[in-house]
């Protein structure tokens, strides 16, 4: 990869729905590689095979692949007690289509609970991703493990036990930094969460976050303006030695869970090219260039 910025990325839908919008926002920053999640409004996972085919040969033509696909296995809208044959195909639709976009990292999270008391969520939870975790060790792809919503969300140590229990190498971590403010938490939790999941942690959303100064209101904002520590984890985890991608997360403009589109304006492909103008100064402050 020849870019200086060829290690940052980010979830694309956020400044464009159409994937010709995605491909130029990324170009514009300089970057090489889109985390793809939904095109039009529907999910890399879930999309028809004359869907995807489009998908593909723009990125082809645009010479871009795929960073991750950011599924909705396990996330906010499929608590425990949903159907986990869905779950399932999706991992087992997106494989080849993972091959042919050349990644082999798919973001899942860890099921909302839904009424079940709390050792049967564990468990289940447990069942499904070893389930999952095993389809992705016959595949040689990776399951990235996100600190959001979840079992394994709902503290640092929840999350270190599952990837003692599930211990594979296609179950690894991408690590949010802006979700453990927006789910309560405060700056300490980041980086206990950061500390959890660093020993498997291969891929990274740089989101940033505040809780409103009189009020309980999350507000996203720009990288290194929220309580999220980025520049501060971003640093340190550079000096360990992480080799991975740095992807941007905005949600200033759009949040999926909430509902909230992401129209086709100028307003979301202008907030998005100056997050990642953003996370580009904080990489390279951080690299010493």
């Amino acid at each position: 990869m020849g870019s200086k910025y060829a290690r940052m990325t980010g979830i694309a839908d956020e400044g464009g729905e159409s994937i010709e919008r995605q491909i130029a926002n990324h170009k514009a920053l300089g970057w090489e590689t889109i985390e793809l999640r939904n095109v039009e409004k529907i999910n890399i996972c879930e999309m028809d095979d004359r869907q995807f085919d489009k998908v593909q040969g723009a990125m082809e033509k645009a010479g871009m692949r795929a960073a991750a696909f950011g599924s909705a296995i396990a996330n906010w809208a499929r608590p425990i007690t949903g159907e986990f044959s869905r779950d399932r195909e999706d991992l087992i639709r997106a494989i080849p289509r993972m091959r042919l976009l050349n990644t082999k990292f798919i973001r899942i999270m860890s099921y909302p609970n839904d009424g079940l008391e709390e050792k049967v969520w564990k468990n289940e939870t447990f069942s499904r991703i070893t389930e999952l975790t095993h389809i992705a060790e016959g595949e040689g792809v990776v399951l990235l493990l996100e600190n959001c919503d979840g079992w394994a969300s709902t503290s640092p140590h929840a999350l270190k036990e599952i990837l003692s229990r599930i211990n594979s190498p296609a179950l690894q971590v991408v690590f949010d930094t802006g979700n453990p403010v927006s789910h309560g938490g405060d700056s300490q939790a980041v980086w206990d969460f950061y500390y959890a999941a660093l020993p498997r942690l291969v891929h990274f959303h740089i989101k940033d976050c505040k809780v409103q100064r009189g009020s309980e209101k999350t507000v996203h904002t720009y990288p290194g303006k929220g309580d999220c520590c980025i520049f501060e984890i971003m640093k340190d985890l550079i000096s360990r030695g992480y080799r991975g991608m740095f992807s941007i997360e905005p949600h200033i403009l759009i949040q999926v869970h909430l509902g909230s589109d992401s129209p086709e304006s100028t307003e979301p492909q202008k907030m998005y090219l100056e997050y990642g103008r953003q996370a580009n100064q904080m990489l390279d402050t951080i690299m010493g260039r």
